[in-house]
């Protein structure tokens, strides 16, 4: 099921104001369920935590930032 143009952007403006932040919240209690680690291996569990969200919101925010392809251009 193709989803449109404008749901879209909506969504990736709820995962962005909604959904990034519980993310965060997520990722700083795991690694402090964790414990203490030392400083590189926790800078690497940071930065895969990081770029881990967006693997399941790709298709989301892919083209988001282009002119609606749905739109007729007057020239």
């Amino acid at each position: 099921m193709a989803v449109s143009y404008k749901a879209r952007r909506r969504w990736s403006l709820i995962i962005l104001l909604v959904g990034m932040p519980l993310y965060i919240v997520f990722a700083v209690s795991v690694m402090n369920w964790v414990g203490d680690l030392p400083f590189v291996i926790e800078l690497v569990a940071y930065v895969v935590l990081g770029v881990l969200w967006i693997f399941p919101f790709k298709a989301v925010f892919r083209g988001v930032g282009k002119a609606d392809p749905d739109v007729v251009s007057k020239e």
